[in-house]
Formats: C-alpha cells, structure tokens, sequence
C-alpha cells in the first residue's frame, strides 16, 4: 500500500530543517540507508530553500510538499506559487544563479538531480515553481554489504 504525505508551510528560513527531516522520517518505513536517507534530506533542503530565497525574495508565501511511496521509492513534490523561473533550462545549468552578489552557488539544482533517483522541473513565470524527485531505496544494499565483509 502507497503512503501518502501533504504539508503546507511559511516560506521562512526557519522552517528549512522542519520540511528536511518531515520528509526523512517519512521515507524511514522504507528502510533507506544513511547515506540514501541523507541524500533526500540535503535534496529536499536545497528546494525549500530555493522556494525562500528565489521564489518569493523576503515576501510572504506557502511551501507545500507532498510525498508519496511506490515499493522501494519515495516520490517528492516541492511546490510554491512564487515568481516562478524565465528560463528552466538556463536555472538548470550548473552555477547559474539570478542573486549575483549574493553567497549563492548556483549548484541548487544540480545538488537535487545528483542526489535523487529522478528529477524534474516545471515552472511558469509569475506562476510558480513546481520540482518533483523521486528516491530508490536500497538499489545499493548488495554492495554494502559486500564491503563490510
């Protein structure tokens, strides 16, 4: 049976680790690894974050984020109804970054397609941003195990 999550929140820096670690305890009945369970929360920081900073720049707004599991693999969903992006293929690029001046890398994206299973972007301007992850737990378990022997 697929499980099913909805959360809905301020778009505030604070509330950065509360949507981090939802999502991580969420994923736990699939019996991710560490370093898998690590992967969607960094993956999952990166979004919300690009939601705070990018999305809305200091104005209000709501996060939401749905989770669902599949078998072995929990799928994200990370939306807000901000400024939405010009150009998504350009904000996929590596570096890229609309805050020059700012202490941002511009690696937001990249970090989430490296760490996820699967990854998507869709985007309207002034419409808002929608970007969708997906994890496969366990693809890696057999190797584990082989090297701890």
């Amino acid at each position: 049976m697929n499980n099913y999550m909805k959360l809905e929140f301020t778009a505030l820096s604070e509330n950065e680790p509360f949507a981090r670690n939802a999502v991580a305890a969420f994923c736990l009945a699939l019996d991710p690894s560490l370093d898998e369970l690590s992967d969607v929360k960094t993956a999952v920081s990166e979004a919300v974050t690009n939601c705070i900073v990018h999305a809305y720049r200091g104005m209000q707004g709501k996060i939401c984020i749905e989770c669902e599991t599949e078998g072995d693999a929990v799928h994200i969903r990370i939306s807000d109804s901000g400024r939405g992006i010009e150009d998504v293929a350009k904000a996929l690029e590596p570096f890229y970054t609309t805050s020059e001046g700012e202490e941002r890398s511009g690696m937001g994206f990249t970090i989430m397609q490296t760490f996820m299973s699967d990854f998507a972007v869709q985007s309207e301007k002034g419409g808002g941003t929608c970007v969708r992850m997906s994890k496969y737990f366990g693809r890696n378990k057999s190797s584990e195990v082989a090297n701890a022997e």
